[in-house]
């Protein structure tokens, strides 16, 4: 078990040490001089000015001042874990999954912390993918979903007229690619630490399995196994893949392979399309994700916010919360970066960029990774560390999903 998965595992035992142990830093967070804000590094350019700026813009509203902290999604989750059980938890965060504090009510629900005017401004879907028991603890910060991107250069020096469409073409283009020469890689395959869940995902629904059947977990199904041998054989056998995928992340890793042009096929979204447009090296097309089924399907992903209780600090975080969700400035920091709105006053706006209108059109067929469940903070740190033992050499694609269904059993257990 990870240092990040042990504590988290503690969470549930520290809560109600954490809720009391809150009154020593009420000053600090929660008394009205200052609030810890935890964000995600979305991107090098954007993000960090973005937040500084709506930071000081509050400041100067309200007097609080803001302990802005902008954590790469390489250690995000870890370092939050450890403030948690350390007894010192921002008052504001961004992540990607929120029910295992909503479950040990570490966090204030939407009601007491969002005007009604932002809450009814949630796109329903998004608003239903942060609640957990019927209450709005996660609020939407952004979405996007996944497409399949393409050299187009390299598919024609491969003689590809298009994109593959199933596993069987994506396997073939990715060995005629590969074929090229040169340092040239067929698919770049991203399954390290960063987001190793969200690629799995991508494959694992596009061959008929699943995170969970009904209530329980299915990790390990039979479908499961099948598509993960087929990734193992992509890297090891048929070798069409860049070296050591299982420790390659995907933003320095897979993206940085595909926009040097060394890559025919990636898994990408929005943002990288941006970063694409901006460097203008490859010439590139945007498809559906290839799929062993009849219809494609990609993932759909929802980050969010949260604001955890502290003694004193409700006011301070909800008024940072309501000037991010003015319409000027979400919709600015969505732009910015490169994601899909959340908002419905950000939908019309933004579904008329026509650059967006491929990720758009995938949402109808997008499914998102289980947050509402509480075990699933553990099980995607699980599946990040560790997922990626299958497809180093000598890996046992079986073995590895035996054992991440035994830990999120476990997981599931232990809430």
């Amino acid at each position: 078990m990870t240092r990040a998965l042990t504590a988290l595992a503690a969470l549930g035992a520290g809560a109600t040490l954490l809720l009391g142990a809150c009154d020593r830093g009420a000053e600090r967070s929660g008394g009205g001089k200052s609030i810890t804000v935890v964000i995600a590094e979305y991107s090098k350019d954007h993000t960090k000015p973005f937040w500084q700026g709506l930071s000081e813009q509050y400041t100067k509203q309200g007097g609080v001042k803001v302990d802005l902290r902008i954590i790469d999604w390489n250690s995000i989750d870890q370092q939050v874990s450890t403030m948690i059980q350390s007894n010192q938890p921002p008052d504001v965060l961004n992540l990607n999954s929120f029910s295992s504090y909503a479950k040990d009510q570490l966090l204030y629900p939407a009601d007491d912390v969002l005007s009604p005017k932002t809450r009814d401004d949630f796109i329903g879907a998004f608003a239903r993918g942060g609640e957990y028991q019927g209450k709005l603890y996660g609020f939407p910060i952004l979405s996007s979903a996944r497409a399949f991107f393409y050299n187009k250069d390299l598919f024609a020096r491969a003689g590809l007229a298009g994109p593959p469409k199933t596993w069987d073409e994506f396997a073939q283009a990715a060995r005629k690619v590969q074929a090229l020469g040169g340092g040239v890689i067929g698919y770049a395959l991203p399954l390290g630490p960063e987001e190793a869940q969200a690629e799995w995902a991508i494959w694992m629904w596009n061959n008929g399995g699943d995170w969970k059947s009904g209530d329980a977990w299915a990790i390990n199904s039979d479908k499961n196994v099948q598509t993960l041998r087929f990734l193992a054989d992509l890297a090891n056998r048929h070798r069409v893949t860049q070296i050591n995928p299982g420790k390659t992340n995907r933003t320095d890793g897979a993206f940085q392979l595909f926009k040097d042009g060394k890559v025919g096929m990636v898994m990408g979204f929005s943002p990288l399309a941006a970063q694409l447009d901006t460097e203008k090296k490859v010439s590139y097309g945007v498809a559906e994700m290839p799929t062993a089924l009849g219809q494609a399907v990609t993932l759909g992903v929802e980050d969010y916010l949260m604001a955890f209780k502290k003694p004193g600090n409700q006011d301070a975080v909800k008024r940072f919360l309501d000037l991010y969700y003015q319409p000027e400035n979400i919709i600015r920091w969505i732009t910015a970066e490169g994601f899909l709105p959340v908002t419905k006053s950000g939908l019309q706006p933004m579904s008329s960029n026509a650059k967006l209108k491929p990720y758009l059109d995938a949402l109808p067929n997008a499914r998102l990774a289980p947050t509402t469940d509480p075990a699933w903070d553990r099980v995607k740190l699980d599946v990040q560390q560790n997922i990626g033992l299958a497809v180093q050499p000598g890996g046992d694609p079986k073995q590895v999903l035996d054992q991440l269904q035994k830990n999120a059993v476990a997981a599931a257990g232990s809430r």
